[in-house]
């Protein structure tokens, strides 16, 4: 059966696949039939492929970015903590043997304060990346 120029089809599809095409049809205020031969259209289009290989290609460059960044996020960590330790095994002195008990207690309070403050740090989103992004001549209050 045909109505000007357009041959009937019956198809059958899995009834989640037809929720999710009436949905869609309605949101988009088209019928059914339309939403089904233009996927098809592009489904079987030439250049359909290129297309969703551009499209992959798009979203791999950008994660790809996103990665970079987040490296630079890491490297910035990382040196940050070895500058951190270097100093700090630069003017830690070695103990005597009975003055460690003390020296652990106090470390172990010490380190608590150092939790503290990282977690207040990032609750707050202020960044070590984002200091080191500032201009030379802006002043570092916050």
């Amino acid at each position: 059966m045909s109505r000007g120029n357009r041959t009937r089809h019956t198809f059958r599809l899995l009834p989640a696949l037809s929720r999710q095409l009436a949905d869609y049809a309605c949101r988009k205020r088209v019928s059914q039939a339309s939403v089904v031969e233009a996927a098809l259209a592009s489904f079987l289009s030439p250049d359909g492929s290129e297309r969703l290989e551009a499209a992959f290609s798009r979203r791999l460059d950008r994660m790809s970015r996103q990665l970079d960044k987040l490296d630079y996020h890491i490297e910035v960590g990382n040196e940050a903590f070895a500058l951190y330790l270097r100093r700090w095994l630069a003017v830690t002195p070695d103990l005597p043997g009975e003055a460690t008990t003390a020296v652990d207690a106090d470390a172990r309070k010490r380190f608590g304060h150092f939790v503290e403050a990282l977690a207040r740090r990032m609750e707050a989103e202020r960044r070590l990346s984002d200091e080191l992004r500032r201009e030379p001549g802006e002043d570092g209050a916050s």
